[in-house]
């Protein structure tokens, strides 16, 4: 794969098959083979990767999966990643996992992985917590044993030890990734005419299903050719979009903002690949690192607890004003308690900052794009006649 279209055209590939071929294909090709499955925001996938089997983000099952079994086990006032990621479970499509973790996001994640442990006694369960108090003595101590607790329980899943030097080495792997893909969304920044956001999007998502080796190729290779390659200019308003870290948007509402006037220079859709922000250290006790890492130099996100009133929000114009944005689109899933709760704060901040702003909700089976279509390019039409 040499061009941005071989390549987008393989991820999406990826992104519309719900059958996990390509895991599946990863676990059946070597004896012993085992894979977690995990759903949004984040775990330490070094962890598992040092165990020798491959993390495998489950984002629900999107617009190509119908939800008959799993609208049963939820009220209907939630939001939909839930019920499709049952039904990808009741359907036998993670029947090849061999254990799942749910992390702290919200609590209809939190009642998924009891779910979970009822539907699938056989597989591993994890609800994979993490700190609330960010002091190295308290949430540092409390999320290293977090990460020991899930680090033995891989062990025995695997039937052998995971070394300290098995985990610097998959930290060393991890670092090279996540530098990767911040030189993606930095180019797209710099030149998003280049690097079309549902491009970028669909090559973060592949991220989920492929071996952390291949995606790095992958990410070298479109980094390579989208500078080589000349595209169109267009004159667009510069747009960040919040509030798609856990369930996430159908493409066609991706290709809708870009087709309607909007070069979307940062968002939080596939947040996962970015939340640790700097590289974790190699030297020193591996766990601890990762503790080190989450506590000081993760994203801030309405996924994240945050410690004080007068932070809220400030991540977001941070990113506004370091990617020179015209404007904030917040477009969240309906229902999404930790995104809509923190929307109206947000939407505070950018009024204060006179930073021009818009907000819809989505499910990520959402047909009708043409109302945000329109809605999107009105907002980009007002910013380029009185921004």
């Amino acid at each position: 794969m040499k061009t941005t279209a071989q390549i987008t055209a393989y991820c999406e590939k990826l992104y519309r098959d719900i059958d996990f071929t390509v895991p599946k294909a990863w676990k059946e090709a070597q004896e012993g083979r085992k894979v977690i499955g995990f759903l949004p925001v984040y775990v330490p996938e070094e962890i598992i990767h040092a165990a020798g089997m491959l993390p495998m983000g489950v984002l629900g099952g999107g617009d190509e999966l119908e939800v008959i079994h799993g609208d049963a086990y939820y009220q209907s006032y939630i939001c939909r990643i839930p019920r499709s990621t049952i039904e990808l479970g009741i359907t036998g499509r993670l029947d090849f996992v061999d254990g799942m973790l749910f992390p702290s996001i919200c609590d209809v994640i939190r009642n998924l992985s009891g779910m979970w442990k009822m539907l699938k006694p056989e597989v591993y369960v994890k609800y994979f917590d993490v700190p609330q108090n960010y002091s190295d003595s308290i949430g540092g101590e409390y999320y290293q044993e977090e990460m020991q607790g899930l680090r033995r329980d891989l062990a025995q899943l695997a039937g052998r030890d995971i070394s300290d030097e098995a985990i610097t080495a998959s930290i060393v792997l991890y670092n090279q990734h996540r530098q990767l893909v911040r030189d993606v969304y930095a180019f797209r920044s710099a030149e998003p005419w280049k690097a079309p956001s549902s491009e970028v999007y669909l090559l973060m998502r592949a991220g989920q299903l492929l071996p952390v080796e291949e995606h790095i190729f992958m990410l070298k290779a479109y980094l390579e050719a989208a500078q080589a390659e000349d595209r169109p200019r267009r004159d667009n308003c510069r747009i960040v979009t919040t509030g798609s870290f856990c369930e996430q948007p159908p493409l066609n509402l991706i290709k809708s903002l870009e087709l309607s006037g909007c070069y979307v220079v940062d968002d939080d859709y596939m947040l996962v690949n970015r939340w640790l922000m700097e590289a974790v250290a190699t030297t020193g006790d591996p766990i601890r690192n990762l503790a080190d890492a989450f506590l000081h130099h993760s994203a801030d996100s309405s996924a994240k607890y945050c410690n004080s009133k007068e932070e809220v929000g400030q991540y977001l114009l941070d990113s506004v004003r370091a990617n020179k944005a015209e404007g904030v689109i917040f477009a969240a899933p309906s229902f999404c308690d930790p995104a809509l709760l923190e929307q109206p704060m947000l939407e505070d901040k950018m009024r204060k900052n006179d930073v021009p702003h818009i907000a819809f909700k989505y499910a990520e089976n959402s047909g009708q794009m043409q109302p945000i279509r329109e809605q999107a390019g009105t907002f980009a039409d007002s910013l380029k006649l009185w921004n």
